[in-house]
Parts: structure tokens; sequence; C-alpha cells
């Protein structure tokens, strides 16, 4: 089905949008023009099987004035993310960017270079290096720096450094104290579920152009190569701790629960230079990500940027992220780093007190209103996070999913409450004829609920599924947040072409790797179908011999429990095996070599009879 015209109402949005702001401001482009060295020759990153898992050359359509199918403020933000190659930031400090969602930075030490969060992929971290080295020389990587743990900042590490050369002492992996706890459980817990939203978060599924995917503010989207993981030599735990690698000092300052739940800060003194992670970027970040995750503290993220102010607003010279393009000289440091601050300082207050008057998280996200020198900061604009869902983000962290209201206490779930809805108001025809009203009239947002019911009482109704494809594409035409963009757009996709499933995987076997042997129980526990379990009484012990550690794992009551202890003679089975064969087995390989089993097999079989695994391709926008 062909994708619609912008209508008259979308137009008119941009149009009113492109008056509002500084577009005569262009001060950015300058910025992230400068320093630049060089780019790829071809911009397409292969994996070892020919299969294209980057490739920068398919925004090249994002040049000049917008479309109207595109909000005016975020093709420039689109713009700015799409440029791509190797920049100096200053002698001695380098950035790749545009060759993932993220930035992958370098720092010349005496000998060597300090590599700062290799991507997402092993296959674009070493196209990075490799431009790197184009035109730097062929310097030894002698430490990589995760800031924190996501995996954009981790997953491209086995492309440029090896298992070996880290045991051998020749680079130590430098991270934040609680990064691969972090990892692995983003990964693996709600992996599933998280990687079919990010999906639709990232656009990874839809054509890039005008009427596509332009980007998703932090960047334009996520590579699809191998992720991997490395753990770490170094942990940072305490802030003002320094530590000097290959002749550069780095100051660190800690700043958990912020971006991520294991971030930090760090500061060059020999560059003046100072890193911000992903705590302040140009765009308002996430405090609830669309994917899903746990509710962001923008109370801690506020103080935090207050205490970089504090500690090194009078000694940078530059600050950088690992996304997005650097700022430069110390005034425009400070002013920069403070209205970040102030951006989230404000969301949190202005909720809170907006909430203790009685409004809902909704009903704030309606009449909040930021400050003109934050609402004209083009850093502070929503590209990433919104003001609409990061207010109701923080509703949640403070009051929960319920607003108070004891009609919204127990009502029906989707499916149910669009049967009476639709009962109500006269019939799907009758819907439909509102919606078209809703849609004709420019409320989209209205017609999107109409149809929202329609399609969960009736997905097969051709006709409710074109109108609520067109609406949900105009709402994704006028969308300034890239991720907002993408949703919209993605559920269009699928109301007209069927489920895409998840197009890219996070849960990577080097990723699974490093779960510990609690993950792993973990991990099985949250897959057991309860209602099937509840007759089950097992008990069995675990040895993992490469770690020394056993294990009393039950199921009864459909709950899975470990204890570590060791094992006991009147076990009905005791297996043994290495830990990598213990995360085969959570994965249902139960017949593969390195199983040891002492007593009744039986007992595995019957658990991995009421294992119920996630589904990929669960659907989002039709019941």
């Amino acid at each position: 089905m062909q994708n619609q015209e912008p209508t008259d109402a979308i137009i008119a949005a941009q149009a009113e949008l492109t008056a509002r702001l500084p577009f005569a401001d262009d001060a950015d482009f300058a910025a992230a023009d400068r320093g630049f060295i060089g780019t790829l020759e071809d911009p397409k990153i292969l994996d070892a099987a020919g299969e294209v898992v980057w490739d920068a050359s398919t925004y090249d359509f994002i040049e000049g004035e917008a479309p109207d199918s595109v909000n005016p403020s975020l093709w420039r933000q689109s713009r700015l993310a799409a440029k791509h190659g190797l920049f100096e930031v200053v002698p001695g400090l380098y950035q790749v960017r545009g060759l993932d969602l993220s930035v992958m930075s370098f720092v010349e030490g005496d000998t060597g270079v300090i590599v700062i969060d290799p991507l997402i992929s092993k296959e674009t971290a070493a196209a990075a290096l490799g431009l790197y080295r184009e035109h730097r020389g062929d310097r030894p990587i002698v430490a990589v720096i995760h800031t924190h743990s996501h995996i954009d900042h981790f997953g491209g590490v086995q492309g440029i450094v090896t298992q070996e050369q880290v045991d051998a002492g020749a680079v130590a992996i430098i991270a934040p104290e609680g990064l691969v706890e972090h990892a692995v459980a983003e990964n693996v817990y709600a992996g599933t579920a998280m990687g079919r939203r990010a999906g639709y978060m990232y656009g990874a599924a839809l054509a890039r152009g005008p009427r596509g995917a332009v980007g998703a503010g932090l960047g334009q989207t996520t590579s699809t190569g191998e992720a991997t993981l490395l753990a770490p030599t170094l942990e940072i735990s305490t802030t003002g701790e320094t530590h000097t690698i290959d002749g550069v000092e780095i100051e660190f300052q800690m700043a958990p629960g912020t971006e991520a739940p294991a971030e930090m800060h760090f500061y060059f003194p020999r560059y003046e230079a100072l890193c911000m992670a992903e705590n302040a970027t140009h765009t308002l970040h996430n405090l609830l990500t669309l994917r899903g995750a746990v509710v962001r503290d923008p109370h801690v993220w506020s103080r935090y940027l207050t205490e970089a102010i504090d500690r090194y607003g009078d000694r940078a010279q530059v600050v950088f992220a690992s996304h997005h393009w650097p700022t430069w000289g110390n005034a425009e440091i400070t002013e920069f780093l403070g209205l970040q601050r102030d951006l989230y300082g404000y969301l949190h207050d202005q909720t809170l007190r907006m909430l203790n008057q009685g409004l809902t998280g909704a009903e704030i996200a309606e009449v909040i209103q930021l400050p003109p020198a934050l609402e004209n900061s083009w850093h502070a604009r929503g590209y990433y996070g919104s003001v609409s869902h990061n207010v109701k983000a923080i509703y949640q962290r403070y009051m929960g999913w319920f607003d108070g209201n004891p009609a919204r206490l127990w009502p029906h779930p989707p499916a149910a409450i669009a049967e009476r809805y639709v009962d109500a108001i006269g019939g799907i025809d009758r819907v439909l004829e509102l919606a078209r009203a809703a849609y004709d009239s420019g409320d989209f947002r209205w017609a999107a609920t109409l149809l929202d019911h329609a399609v969960f009482v009736d997905a097969s109704n051709a006709s409710v599924k074109a109108l609520y494809a067109d609406t949900l594409e105009q709402l994704g035409y006028g969308a300034e947040n890239g991720t907002w963009r993408n949703f919209f757009l993605s559920g269009a996709t699928e109301l007209r072409d069927g489920n895409f499933g998840t197009p890219t995987v996070t849960n990577a076997p080097a990723i699974l790797a490093q779960l510990t042997p609690e993950q792993v129980f973990d991990a099985i526990a949250i897959t057991v179908d309860g209602p099937k379990a509840w007759d089950l009484d097992l008990a069995f012990d675990v040895t993992v011999n490469d770690l020394g550690r056993s294990f009393r794992v039950t199921l009864r009551n459909g709950v899975l429990v470990y204890v570590e202890r060791e094992p006991a003679d009147d076990a009905a089975l005791h297996v043994t095996l290495e830990k990598q064969r213990l995360i085969r087995l959570a994965g249902g390989d139960l017949q593969s070599e390195g199983l040891g089993a002492a007593g009744d097999l039986g007992v595995l079989t019957q658990l991995f009879g009421v294992l119920s695994p996630g589904d990929p391709a669960f659907e989002i926008v039709v019941p």
C-alpha cells in the first residue's frame, strides 16, 4: 500500500514550527563539521557473510530544506546526526561519528590510543578503528573505556581488541562498577520484549527516505552486526578516582542511576577535555525509553550535571559525549551543561509540583511549558526523549501506573474495552465514520484512539486498518521526536504489510557468555509457565565446574528457586558442567556434549516441558 501525502493539517503545523523556532541559528552545523578529516571511501560496512550491517549513504537524501513529510526540527537534527567520518576534537583527541547509533572516541597516549565506547557491532567498531588508523597511524590500543551499560557503548569491543590481548594485560577494559551486571540483565531479562519494541523505536524495518526513517534523534539508527562484551579489568567506583593510562591522566566522576544504572563521566587534564558519556547530548534524553526500561531519575541526573559543572566547569575547554558533536570553549561549556542540568531539573520539579496539586501524568504532559531559554535551545529539544513521555515517566516513578481515579483502577484490558466502546458508539462502521471525520479535520490523535478500539474488535477489517495506517503515518510526519516518528511509521507499516518481528537481536552469544550462574537461573525462572508448573515438585543440584560453585535448584508452586550450597547425596539429579554449557542448557540444549548427569535426567525434561520462552514477534498494533 502506498504512503499517503502529508495532509494540510500537517503542512500547516510544520510551517508554524518553522516560524517559531530559531532556524537562523546554525552554529551546530559549524560545530558538527569542525575538525573533519575524512570518511570511509565506501560507507557500506559488511559482516563476514557479506551482509550490510551499516550504510551511511542511505541517509544522503537528508539535505536542504525539510520536506512536508518530516518535522523541520527533526530534519535539522538528522542533517547533523547523519554526518559521518573522522573528526579532530583537539589535537590528540578524535571521534568517528555517523558509523553507528553512537560515537567512538580516540584519546592518544604516549605510545598508543585509548578507545571510548566502541559502538554496537564488531563490524562498525572495526571500520571506525580502520578509519582512525588510516589518518593517524597504526597506534596500538592500550585501553577501552565503556562509559555506561548500554549496548551501543560496548557491543563492538571484540571488533577492535581480543580476549587474549586483555588476558595478557596488553589492553585494559575500564568501566563503571556494575556495568556487566546491568548490561547483561537489560539484554536478557526483558530482552525479547525490549528487542521487539526497539525495532519500532529505531525504525529498523522502515525504508529510509522522506516518508520513512530519517533518524532517531540521538543518532540515525542501530547497526545490525555482531554484538560482543568483554569483562572490565578495572572498575571505577569513586568520584575523584584517578588513573594514568599510557601517560594520560583520567579523573572520573560517578553518575549511577542517570541515563544508565552504571554510568560515569571523566576528565582528561592533558587535553582539557570532559567526556559526559550520555548525560549531556544535543537532545532531551529519555527518562523512560519507548523500548522499555526502568524509569530514570531526573533529580539525580540534574545533580550529577551540577557536580560536573562544579568539578570541571572552570577547567574544561571542550566537552564531548558518546553521541553527537562536541562543544568548545569554557563559557560555552558552562552554558551548555547548565541548560542541560536545568532541563532535567525543571521537568522533575514542575512535574512534582503539579502532581501534588492533583494533576495526573497525562494532564501534566499537556500543560507543562519549558522556559524560553530551554524551549529555544536546540540541544534541549525532544528529538529522542520528549517532554510528553518524560513527564509521564516522572509521574510513574513517583506515583506508579495508577492515577488515583477509582474508575481507572480496574479497567477492562484493550480487547474487552474496545468491544464495549465500539458497541456504545454504534458499531465498526460508525467508529470508522467518526475516525474519518477526525482524520479529515486533522485530529489524528482522536482518529488513532478510535481506530485503536476498532482494530482490537476486528483486526481483519481492511478499511479500519487502512485508515489507521494513514493516521499513524500523519502522526509520524508531524513528530519532532525521532523515536515517535519511528513508532508511528512502524505501526503503519505493520498494519499495511504485516508483523516484521524483531529485526535486530541484542542477546548475542558474546553477551550471554557473561551471564553469572545466578543470572542463568533467573533467565530460566522468568520463562516458567506458572499454571503448567503448579503441580511439579522438582529438586536437583548443579555444579559449575570451572567456577567451583554448586547450587540446589527447586521448582515448586510454579516458582524456580536456587540456593548456593554443596550437592546432596540424596539429590534426584546432580548435573555437572562448565558455565558456557550451563548457558546452552538454559537455551534448551539437553543433548550436546559437556553435560554430566548422575541420577534422573527426567527431572530436566519435566522442567523444560513447562518453559515458555518469549515471542520476538508479538503483536503491538493489533490484538
